[in-house]
């Protein structure tokens, strides 16, 4: 069991910050959902992870990879407004990143750890700046090799530099955060208010959205944060256990708002399907549009606002789903892991298989503010736009054809991932990476090709004549 108290010497925990009002002023709040399932809640066994990450509909998302590197002592890693020393290795991993932003909003490395967060609100303000939730995505992927040790890395990093909502000169949104952090035996949540958190070990199946979560349950909580809690009258020093929501969330009524509907949401899906969890499942859940309905637990595929699956406004404005992304773990070297990605909307595009085994084809990772036609997240914003205006045909007729493709996947991702594992074993890691890339190539190259053939109104006989 992580064990977080016995750390000590976080360094200067000095703290100027304003007490933010009940009025929920962070649109990023609305948005976001992550879940997991451990093995003893799947139907192979092996831990499965979930991720949507909800932004400004426009806000392009590329896929990255940053290969594992050696640092030079005493050599720094240079945030978006905090300078941190840089540990001798970082490790190779893939990271879903806005188009602005040195972090991620989730993302997988060498040694199967898995991130994601979610905003959320506490009620500190800061006017000095802090580490952004995203960056420690990013960090605890390329400083840890377990998902203890991730938890270790973040909070270690939180303890000192803080995250949070602060003032800047970048007109960058910040709050403060909650994560979900997997690998292939065990899965932790936590949450965060400034300099202070809680963590919880996940027991079987987890649901987390921008909401606190962790009450009185904690496992491990941060050095200072009772003593602070209660010397900003946030706490009464009682015998009863702490409780990390009621202390810090500036949302008084944690049943009420968006991210308590959807995080009642996709946790009464993953308990409905207990014991029967796989991946079709969970992307299932990330692509769901149900609402705040207990007794409803199938999936509600119809497009509107709301849900665990978000879509912007008619017009194009608002919050979308910008990316996705299902881990499929693996603990006993059966088979390489494999990492489902999508880009915009999950329910009106295709998972693709990645594998941090071979090289990512480059396309995924172009793509700016500027919409582009070489962008595939420009491509997928560009068919959400056109389906939900009736342009390009009935919303039902693009599903049913990523569906087609999307089995195909299936079909022959495990092929792939098990030949791989083997070849590896066999130390001819070179043909496993050729092996890797190429499969992977093929598939991006199918997606791009069916999807501008929807924008342009052409099938796939058309194109060949």
């Amino acid at each position: 069991m992580l064990d977080l108290h016995k750390y000590s010497g976080f360094g200067d925990q000095t703290k100027s910050y304003t007490i933010r009002s009940v009025q929920e002023d962070i649109d990023m709040l609305k948005s976001c959902d992550t879940v997991v399932a451990l093995s003893n809640a799947t139907v192979d066994n092996q831990v499965i992870f979930g991720k949507n990450s909800d932004r400004s509909a426009v806000e392009c998302q590329p896929l990255v990879l940053r290969g594992r590197k050696s640092h030079l002592p005493d050599s720094v890693t240079n945030c978006q407004f905090i300078q941190l020393p840089e540990v001798r290795t970082t490790y190779r991993h893939i990271g879903s990143t806005p188009y602005w932003c040195w972090g991620d909003e989730h993302g997988f490395n060498e040694h199967q750890v898995v991130i994601g967060n979610e905003g959320l609100g506490s009620k500190y303000e800061f006017d000095s700046p802090k580490l952004i939730g995203m960056e420690l995505v990013r960090l605890g992927l390329e400083r840890a090799s377990t998902a203890a040790e991730a938890v270790e890395v973040m909070t270690t990093l939180i303890t000192k530099y803080g995250q949070g909502k602060f003032s800047n000169q970048a007109n960058v949104r910040t709050y403060d955060n909650g994560y979900i952090i997997a690998d292939p035996r065990e899965a932790y949540i936590l949450e965060t208010a400034g300099h202070e958190w809680a963590a919880k070990r996940v027991d079987s199946v987890a649901g987390i959205s921008n909401v606190y979560s962790i009450e009185d349950d904690w496992d491990c909580l941060s050095p200072m944060a009772l003593e602070h809690a209660i010397a900003d009258n946030w706490w009464m020093e009682k015998s009863e256990q702490f409780n990390f929501a009621e202390a810090y969330s500036h949302q008084a009524d944690r049943s009420v708002g968006s991210g308590a509907i959807r995080r009642r949401r996709s946790c009464t899906l993953l308990n409905q399907h207990l014991g029967n969890i796989d991946i079709p499942t969970t992307m299932a859940v990330l692509s769901d549009h149900g609402g705040d309905d207990a007794d409803k637990t199938s999936f509600d595929t119809m497009i509107k606002q709301g849900g665990i699956c978000v879509h912007h406004d008619q017009d194009g404005t608002g919050g979308n789903t910008a990316t996705s992304l299902v881990a499929h773990l693996c603990a006993d070297n059966s088979r390489l892991p494999v990492y489902w990605c999508s880009f915009y909307s999950p329910c009106l595009g295709v998972f693709l298989p990645m594998f941090i085994e071979g090289e990512l084809p480059p396309v995924l990772a172009i793509g700016n503010e500027e919409p582009s036609d070489e962008s595939p997240w420009w491509l997928f914003r560009q068919l959400s736009l056109q389906s939900r205006s009736g342009k390009i045909g009935s919303i039902s007729t693009i599903q049913e054809r990523w569906k087609r493709f999307q089995k195909c996947l299936f079909e022959s991702a495990y092929k792939i991932a098990k030949a791989s594992r083997e070849l590896i074993d066999d130390q001819c890691q070179a043909e496993a990476k050729q092996l890797l890339t190429k499969y992977m190539a093929e598939n991006v190259e199918v997606m791009l090709k069916t999807v501008r053939e929807m924008l342009t109104g052409t099938s796939a006989s058309d194109t060949r004549r």
